[in-house]
C-alpha cells in the first residue's frame, strides 16, 4: 500500500509537470481534474497507511472469576460420619451393608452379621444411653396415656376416639437419655471426614 501512494503521488507530481510543457497544450483544460483525482487518491492511501492496526484475533480469554469457595461440611453433618467411621472401625458395618450379601450362603451372612452386631453394639452403648419406651413384655396389653408423644407411639389398627387407648404391645421402642457423639477439632476439617481411609500395602 506504500508502494502505491508513492505511484500515486509521482503521477501527480509528473501531471502537474507535463501541464507546463508547450505539446500538452491539447490536454490541458483536462489536467486540473486528473490532478485533484489523483491527489484524493495519494491522500486516501496516505489515511489508510497510518491508521492504526487493528491486534490480531487471538484466542478469546474469559474475564477473570473468582473461585467458588469449598463447602464446608456443617459440624454436627461431620461429627455424624465420625461415628459412623466408628461403627465402621468397630463393627464392620458400612462393608457389611454395601456388601452383595447374595453372593453368600446363609452360614456366612450369619457368621459376618454376629461381627457386625459385636461392633456395634459396643459403639452404641458407649454413645447412647439407650433405653426402651415400654417395660413391658411385647405382646402384653397396655395404656397409651392422654398426651402421648406421637415420636415415643406408633398407634396402628383402627383408631378411634381419644386417648387414653388400650391395645397390644407388639414392640416396645426405644429412646435415649444421653447422646455423645464424637467431637471434632474446630476447623479442622473443611470437608466431611472419610468414613474409613483406603488402605493400601505398599511393596
Amino acid at each position: 500500500m506504500r508502494v502505491t501512494a508513492i505511484v500515486a503521488v509521482l503521477l501527480l507530481a509528473a501531471v502537474n509537470v507535463a501541464g507546463l510543457l508547450p505539446a500538452a497544450a491539447t490536454v490541458r483544460p483536462y489536467l486540473p481534474a486528473v490532478s485533484v483525482a489523483l491527489a484524493i487518491v495519494a491522500l486516501a492511501l496516505l489515511l489508510l497507511q497510518l491508521r492504526p492496526k487493528a491486534a490480531p484475533p487471538g484466542p478469546a480469554v474469559e474475564p477473570a472469576r473468582p473461585a467458588a469457595p469449598p463447602a464446608k461440611a456443617s459440624r454436627a453433618d461431620a461429627e455424624i460420619v465420625a461415628f459412623l467411621a466408628m461403627l465402621q472401625e468397630k463393627g464392620r458395618l458400612v462393608d457389611f451393608l454395601m456388601d452383595d450379601i447374595n453372593a453368600y450362603n446363609d452360614s456366612q451372612v450369619g457368621a459376618a452379621a454376629r461381627v457386625v452386631h459385636a461392633g456395634c453394639s459396643r459403639v452404641l452403648k458407649e454413645h447412647f444411653a439407650v433405653q426402651p419406651v415400654r417395660t413391658e413384655p411385647e405382646g402384653s396389653t397396655i395404656t397409651v396415656p392422654a398426651g402421648f408423644s406421637a415420636t415415643e407411639y406408633r398407634l396402628v389398627g383402627r383408631i378411634s376416639g381419644q386417648a387414653p387407648f388400650s391395645g397390644v404391645l407388639v414392640h416396645r421402642g426405644w429412646r435415649t437419655a444421653a447422646v455423645q457423639l464424637p467431637r471434632l477439632l474446630a476447623g479442622a476439617e473443611s470437608a466431611l471426614p472419610a468414613i474409613a481411609p483406603a488402605e493400601v500395602e505398599l511393596k
